[in-house]
């Protein structure tokens, strides 16, 4: 991102002007990832912000289509081709890293060619490497941008989860992580709702997927149509949390494009290069919150969110934290998310907390997401539900992945 692009960008998040979605998406796939993160922190941001740079994880950009057959050409060997009966040459599909075309093997068997674009790798680092110039002269010029978090750590963490989503080998060992876990956890938490495409491993490298095709619409298409049920959503939910409070891995870009459901009602995760991992301290301190309040147990509930707090909070930071807190959650149980949007009160939340002395770094910002994602689904489909109600049978069952006896008990690992 060159400097131009930069100043560009910086009036987007700061500007009292609305957000530009368009304009963000214009200047790069690092503009894009660094938005998603601000949306997720109200302690930079104002939380009105946040929630409309959120749009960046919905509005996919459009995205140019690239020759494939000199894509194939140059990421496959010449025996590739020979695997398939057929090819479409035009995509039926294109994201901010690479295009998806319909095929067909030898045996009939309807797949997808996933393809990454040429040198998309080596332009976003190049931009990842610009950037953290740029920023290393602004802590130089004005060290108290320190205080705001880690900036050079935040654009190493995108590099990271970016890098390893370029990388299509990743969505096999991601789908392998997932199905592992829940055959480990099929006894303590059945999941015969769960189901994955299979992938065609010898076909397939770093920037060539072959997959399964699945026909089945996606959540986003069952929403349009008003042919997902609230079981079914819930189901939805009682899934990812599991992995996510339970097991301590997930699926970090659930979006409702991200899952389809089939005319049994099983749900077919795709796209799984983003696997993400919840630290105990950071997985627990959520669920307990969780927990207590689909209990109306608000102390404990705000009590568990400080078991994040990197230093023991001063009598006077309690007061205020908590103050807030009630403030926040005052009759809030009870409430439909259209009349509170989950979202929009966890932005709050996650404001509270940090001013107590609560960490969120980069590790939470997947679980936050899960949650945008969630709160986002019932918005749109039923938006008269009281979701924390509706969920506490779930929070129950998912106390017995996780000791609730252990949820107020600080953690030592803290880093």
């Amino acid at each position: 991102m060159r400097l131009f692009s930069l100043i560009s960008f910086a009036r987007q998040l700061r500007g009292k002007k609305p957000v530009n979605i368009d304009k963000i998406q214009s200047l790069g796939l690092l503009a894009v990832k660094i938005g998603q993160i601000c949306a997720l922190r109200p302690d930079l941001l104002d939380p009105e912000r946040c929630i409309e740079l959120q749009q960046l994880y919905s509005r996919a950009p459009t995205i140019p289509e690239e020759n494939f057959e000199l894509l194939l050409t140059k990421y496959t060997d010449e025996g590739f081709r020979s695997n398939f009966k057929h090819i479409e040459s035009k995509p039926f599909a294109a994201a901010s890293i690479g295009q998806i075309h319909r095929a067909q093997l030898l045996d009939g068997t309807p797949v997808v060619i996933k393809i990454v674009k040429a040198n998309f790798e080596k332009s976003f680092r190049k931009d990842v490497k610009r950037m953290k110039r740029w920023v290393s002269l602004g802590l130089l010029l004005n060290p108290r941008l320190k205080k705001v978090g880690n900036p050079i750590g935040l654009l190493e963490h995108i590099e990271d989860y970016t890098t390893r989503e370029l990388n299509l080998l990743n969505e096999i060992t991601g789908k392998e992580k997932l199905e592992s876990l829940a055959v480990e956890y099929t006894e303590k938490f059945p999941m015969p709702k769960l189901k994955f495409p299979k992938i065609w491993s010898d076909l397939s490298n770093e920037h060539v997927l072959v997959v399964e095709e699945i026909t089945a619409p996606t959540l986003e298409s069952h929403l349009e149509s008003k042919t997902l049920e609230w079981e079914d959503m819930l189901q939805l939910f009682r899934i990812h949390g599991a992995f996510m409070f339970g097991m301590g891995f997930f699926h970090g870009d659930l979006h409702p494009g991200n899952a389809m459901m089939d005319e049994d009602n099983n749900f077919i995760f795709i796209d799984t290069g983003a696997i993400c991992e919840a630290p105990s301290h950071v997985r627990k301190a959520l669920f307990g919150f969780f927990y207590f309040l689909a209990k109306g147990e608000l102390q404990n509930a705000f009590d568990s969110m400080l078991t994040m707090a990197e230093v023991t909070p001063t009598s006077k930071t309690l007061e205020t934290y908590y103050s807030s807190m009630y403030e926040l959650y005052d009759g809030f149980v009870g409430t439909s998310v259209s009349e509170v949007s989950l979202t929009e009160q966890m932005m709050k939340t996650v404001k509270a907390a940090v001013l107590a002395g609560c960490s969120f770094g980069a590790d939470t910002f997947p679980i936050i997401r899960s949650l945008m994602y969630m709160d986002g689904m019932v918005l749109k489909g039923y938006p008269h539900v009281d979701l924390i109600s509706s969920m506490g049978p779930y929070l129950d069952e998912f106390a017995t992945l996780i000791d609730p006896s252990t949820l107020l008990q600080r953690s030592e690992n803290i880093n």
